[in-house]
């Protein structure tokens, strides 16, 4: 029985993080303006670069497919130790200046409170709403990560099989229809490079007439980019997935989605329904929003979301 008891204890000890949970307004009695600075400085920022939606859905999505939505990605790399944010697949993630503004507004009057993790979260969730995306609640009292190492970023990338896509989203505890849930919804309103695509427009099967227009727009120097949604680049919505069936995506990824078997009856049901889609992309990034979260005592409320609290 002693031994029984000890081992308990020793379980208590090694694990408190999992007996603690992320809950609505978590915030509440500690700082009850988290929700409407972070809603001000989003909603300022979007009235002039509506891009801005897009660029915070990448960046949850490449925090939390790492080592979980800890924040791990907004860590600057200092001369001889590297962070995420040094890999290829994050060098064209943006939007940090808005969660420094966001992180700057709050410990104003809440100093050490509010993590840099669920900051993202939020803002993320608001930045969908005023692109026309879906409003929903999502639990918070997430903590900062104390490890962001370059060689733990595993990202999917644009060309990646759809096989090879549900593997990597399974392992994350992400079905099917999440993963065509949040890969249509982040390519909503997201953008692409041309030198990324650049497979796409040898496809025979792409719309001919997309594929001219993006060899053109192609052309001109300096890498520029596209829209991946052609009809509502702005605007969170299910447009994308009946572009995906008539072959005017963009990207090689989202054309799959459409035709393969695993696949291509959640694009459907999706390309016909906005209000399912909405349905279920709010579901999904409420489910992407916990993956490997810290909680409880486990990591740390960073004070600046760039740098780890002991300067590390």
């Amino acid at each position: 029985m002693k031994s029984i008891t000890a081992l308990f204890l020793l379980f208590c000890f090694l694990v408190p993080s999992a007996l603690a949970q992320l809950k609505f307004a978590f915030y509440g009695p500690s700082c009850h303006r988290t929700g409407s600075i972070i809603s001000s400085v989003v909603a300022e920022r979007f009235r002039r670069d509506p891009s801005i939606t897009a660029a915070l859905l990448r960046m949850q999505f490449h925090d939390c497919f790492v080592t979980g939505c800890d924040a791990s990605l907004l860590i600057d790399p200092r001369p001889g130790r590297p962070s995420e944010k040094s890999t290829g697949p994050n060098a064209s993630v943006r939007g940090y200046e808005v969660i420094d503004e966001i992180k700057r507004q709050l410990e104003a009057v809440c100093p050490g409170i509010v993590s840099c993790a669920d900051i993202v979260a939020l803002a993320t969730r608001d930045a969908i709403k005023l692109a026309g995306g879906p409003s929903f609640l999502i639990k918070t009292g997430r903590r900062d990560g104390l490890r962001s190492n370059p060689a733990d970023v595993n990202l999917p990338g644009p060309t990646i099989p759809v096989s090879a896509s549900i593997q990597a989203f399974a392992a994350k505890g992400m079905s099917v229809n999440d993963m065509v849930t949040l890969i249509g919804g982040g390519h909503s309103v997201g953008s692409i490079h041309c030198s990324l695509f650049q497979d796409r427009l040898n496809d025979p099967a792409m719309d001919r007439s997309l594929n001219a227009q993006l060899r053109n727009t192609c052309r001109a120097p300096n890498d520029p980019s596209v829209f991946l949604d052609q009809r509502t680049p702005f605007v969170v919505d299910n447009a994308i997935f009946g572009e995906m069936q008539r072959q005017r995506a963009v990207m090689r990824i989202d054309s799959n989605l459409a035709f393969d078997g695993a696949t291509s009856g959640i694009v459907s049901s999706f390309a016909q329904s906005n209000s399912l889609f909405r349905q279920r992309f709010a579901q999904a990034m409420e489910k992407m929003g916990t993956i490997g979260v810290l909680t409880g005592r486990a990591g740390e409320i960073r004070r600046n979301c760039r740098v780890f609290n002991n300067g590390r």
